[in-house]
């Protein structure tokens, strides 16, 4: 059983190597997007700048906090999209059957799938985050939270890609409904979450779970406690078991399009 785990995470792994091999191809393209993500990231914290030069303090976080919010927010976004792009895909897989070529693979169709291609300007968002935290403080501990926490919350952000986009077994095209609820990870996970109230805070304990991908691992990093640190891991191995649960149930219903690809 280890060694087939072992296996499948070291083809993974491999698939991913290959991915990034065939983006360096074109090496300027490869180093412009990575300069372009950073850029595009430190634009968006002009405008903390400015609300921060009027307030001291914004839903809980001051300047620097909110700067290791971003970059926690970056660096889980940078893994998840590097590692695992094509989660982000999978309802447009299922419609279009081209699960084909996984499915006659001797590896885990899952893990397989998702780590068949890579999105580089992504680096730029892990690059960014090491930025960010170096701002913050950087010490040997904040270093490993930091990227334990940022790996973690790939995790989950990854899960829930599947999550939604395996819906498509059962309810046909549902990718509107996956990008927007991959958006709205993205576009809630900057903000501090002091600011928000009521139902927006349920949703972040349940289908949007950006208290356990964020905002609990932010005060882990600046407050460590052993128990918040566990219902973290628990939750993460939650979501993981679901993906897979839901995506294998779902490929059951599968209907291969007979493409004659082949994945090189």
């Amino acid at each position: 059983m280890l060694t087939a785990v072992k296996n499948q995470i070291k083809v993974s792994f491999l698939s991913t190597r290959y991915a990034l091999e065939r983006e360096m191809l074109n090496k300027v393209t490869f180093i412009t997007n990575i300069i372009f993500m950073i850029l595009n990231n430190s634009c968006f914290i002009v405008q903390w700048i400015i609300l921060y030069s009027i307030k001291d303090n914004i839903g809980g976080l001051g300047f620097k906090e909110l700067l290791l919010l971003w970059g926690l927010a970056a660096g889980t976004f940078g893994f998840a999209r590097f590692f695992c792009e094509s989660a982000f895909n999978i309802s447009d897989a299922i419609n279009k059957g081209t699960l084909d070529n996984y499915l006659v693979q001797p590896k885990n169709v899952l893990l397989s799938y998702i780590t068949s291609t890579v999105q580089v300007s992504c680096l730029g968002d892990m690059l960014y985050a090491y930025i960010m935290l170096f701002i913050y403080g950087i010490t040997v501990k904040s270093f490993i939270l930091f990227t334990f926490f940022c790996i973690n919350g790939a995790l989950i952000v990854v899960a829930l890609a599947i999550i939604f986009g395996s819906l498509s077994f059962w309810f046909g095209r549902v990718e509107l409904v996956a990008d927007t609820m991959n958006s709205l990870m993205v576009n809630f996970a900057t903000y501090p979450d002091g600011i928000f109230k009521g139902i927006v805070k349920i949703l972040f304990y349940t289908i949007i779970p950006l208290e356990f991908v964020n905002y609990i691992p932010i005060r882990l990093i600046i407050d460590f406690n052993l128990n918040s640190f566990i219902i973290v891991i628990a939750v993460t191995i939650f979501f993981i078991s679901l993906a897979f649960i839901i995506f294998y149930q779902g490929l059951k219903r599968y209907s291969s399009s007979n493409l004659m690809n082949v994945r090189i």
